[in-house]
């Protein structure tokens, strides 16, 4: 049933890029709507990404339950935000206009699709290296994918554009003469493919000056281009060290069984795990319960079991997401719930106030 909304909704956003497309350029061609396409879902994608990873470097989290350090330094992210806006204006002037726009806005819209390529590039090497080894998980390098798809085809559109531009722009020099030597000479130097690097650099930097001021008025740091990338965890560029990581003490395998038919897991009430509703029956309350025995008892030994239970019980439960497989689960832990339950009433003084006092609202 998830596969055939996620076809509709797949169907759904494609209709509506193409309308949006066919409107806005009548002659669009069938490459422009299928990169387009690609673009708009690789931002989707990085805003699924966001939602896992948008916590700031000084947050102290817990990686269990699919939290994980944002790519971008949050207070650092309106500079990075408004050259990705520019650059998407600039994108649409000249994918729209090309060399019919006029000669300032045209030359602000090579400058900015010039310093967009350069930050996708930046962006790219930014979140193309995931570390979690610090926050004592499995590898989340995997999660690095929802971020490289918009600053790779951002790179391939600008640098397009860019090409196209500029292949018009020198033809255009080289078939047009001048009836003074000078002049003829003046317009091939700057038709020349050699000068073309060296006079977007010149006119960048200055740009570069004016926009950085003008953010340092909203409260960016003159570096905070730099910042963006630096003041993160866990990323490539990142120079600072996040807090140690929270407790966790979820039972995935439990917590999934409870979740499958009630007539078969009996749910007892709602409780709260780190600030989550969650749905509790006796099992749960048994698990944690003995955890909370064992972490008495050895510490030690506790944190053996967690670090081997969060790397491997983790992954299992997210593969058990049906009610027959939660049910099935359930029937499948309830030797190990009357272990822990014999454990529980053999070495707790009061077993069921230990047990019942668990994930409390």
């Amino acid at each position: 049933m998830i596969f055939f909304y996620a076809g509709l909704a797949f169907i759904a956003i494609v209709s509506i890029v193409v309308i949006i497309l066919k409107k806005i350029k009548k002659n669009i061609s069938i490459l422009e709507l299928i990169v387009t396409n690609i673009y708009v879902f690789s931002l989707l994608f990085m805003f699924v990404g966001l939602e896992s990873h948008g916590n700031d470097y000084h947050i102290a989290i817990d990686p269990v339950d699919g939290q994980c350090y944002i790519p971008f330094g949050g207070k650092h992210i309106l500079s990075l935000l408004f050259y990705f806006i520019a650059f998407i204006i600039s994108v649409l002037l000249i994918w729209l206009k090309g060399n019919k726009l006029p000669p300032l806005t045209q030359v602000l819209s090579l400058s900015f699709l010039v310093i967009g390529s350069i930050l996708s590039f930046v962006i790219l090497l930014q979140v193309s290296q995931h570390n979690t080894e610090s926050i004592d998980m499995y590898d989340n390098s995997e999660h690095m994918y929802f971020f490289i798809g918009v600053p790779i085809i951002s790179l391939i559109i600008a640098v397009s554009l860019v090409i196209g531009i500029l292949k018009t722009k020198m033809r255009i020099a080289n078939e047009k003469r001048y009836s003074n030597n000078f002049l003829n000479k003046i317009n091939q130097f700057f038709a020349q493919k050699s000068n073309l690097p060296l006079w977007s650099i010149i006119l960048i930097i200055p740009l570069l000056l004016i926009i950085t001021l003008i953010l340092v008025l909203f409260g960016q740091d003159s570096n905070s281009l730099i910042k963006v990338f630096t003041d993160t965890t866990t990323w490539r560029f990142s120079q600072q060290m996040h807090p140690p990581i929270l407790d966790h003490k979820g039972h995935y395998l439990c917590t999934v069984a409870a979740s499958g038919n009630p007539k078969i897991v009996k749910p007892l009430r709602l409780g709260k795990r780190n600030g989550r509703t969650i749905i509790v029956n006796r099992q749960l309350l048994i698990a944690n319960a003995f955890e909370e025995m064992v972490q008495d008892f050895s510490p030690k030994l506790h944190h053996f079991i967690r670090t081997n239970y969060d790397k491997y019980g983790y992954n299992l439960s997210q593969k058990i997401n049906t009610k027959p497989l939660s049910s099935f689960t359930y029937l499948v832990m309830k030797p190990i719930e009357w272990a822990f339950l014999l454990c529980l009433y053999l070495f707790c003084e009061k077993p069921e106030e230990k047990i019942n006092k668990q994930y409390q609202i």
